[in-house]
């Protein structure tokens, strides 16, 4: 089913765009969370006519885009957000953030889709991030994700945060494998447990047992041999 992402959704798509994702997804979790709503062909239509008005602010030509890739690198765009003691933020600054506060700050709009951020920022810090303006027209933007009610750390510090966090990634992605790893040696383990038993059953059958499933197979040999209306032996 189609629907029209109400937010950035990392690895689906960006607010505003209509999507096509699996009925039970959007059930089950897209809806329930105002992550998105139904597409219906009137919310498609009255944001497609967003869409056009929004194109129409962004660069029509080489030379104004040339104009607005000195506007856009003379500055640095702050961001005031939440973040934990380790540079974490509570949440991300998505394309569709980085857009919105482009237009808000310098007053120029860009395509978020032509952002060159492959995924959501979640932690403070500088990020220089490539944005298409026009074709062969390109300009990076400077960010600073700066943790609401305080300042950027020094460089130093903000790398051994960075280092940190990375070592706990790691460290996390580790314990998964591990984890995973001993499922899987546990599952094995089951599967063959329960074939020995099998086995170890089958071998135990009583040798009479063989010796009757023989003698009935003749039993019912013989009786099929026998003429129609023959008394039995």
């Amino acid at each position: 089913m189609q629907v029209i992402l109400r937010q950035d959704v990392e690895k689906l798509g960006l607010r505003g765009e209509v999507v096509d994702v699996a009925p039970g997804f959007a059930r089950n979790y897209l809806l329930p969370r105002k992550l998105a709503e139904t597409a219906t062909p009137g919310k498609v239509a009255e944001l497609r006519k967003h869409e056009e008005k929004r194109a129409r602010q962004e660069a029509q030509s080489f030379d104004q885009a040339q104009e607005i890739v000195n506007r856009l690198e003379s500055a640095e765009i702050r961001f005031d957000v939440p973040a934990g003691e380790t540079g974490t933020l509570f949440g991300s600054v998505t394309a569709t953030d980085v857009a919105e506060h482009v237009w808000t700050d310098l007053r120029v709009r860009i395509d978020r889709r032509k952002l060159d951020l492959p995924e959501s920022i979640k932690r403070i810090g500088r990020y220089q991030v490539p944005v298409e303006l026009f074709p062969d027209v390109t300009a990076t933007l400077r960010l600073a994700i700066v943790p609401e009610g305080g300042e950027l750390p020094p460089e130093e510090e903000l790398e051994a945060l960075d280092q940190a966090a990375a070592q706990e990634e790691a460290a996390a992605a580790a314990e998964a494998e591990e984890a995973r790893a001993a499922e899987e040696a546990a599952t094995e383990a089951a599967v063959a447990e329960a074939e020995a038993d099998k086995a170890e059953a089958e071998a135990q059958v009583p040798e009479d047992a063989f010796d009757r499933a023989a003698d009935a197979a003749d039993e019912t040999e013989a009786d099929a041999a026998r003429e129609p209306g023959a008394p039995p032996e």
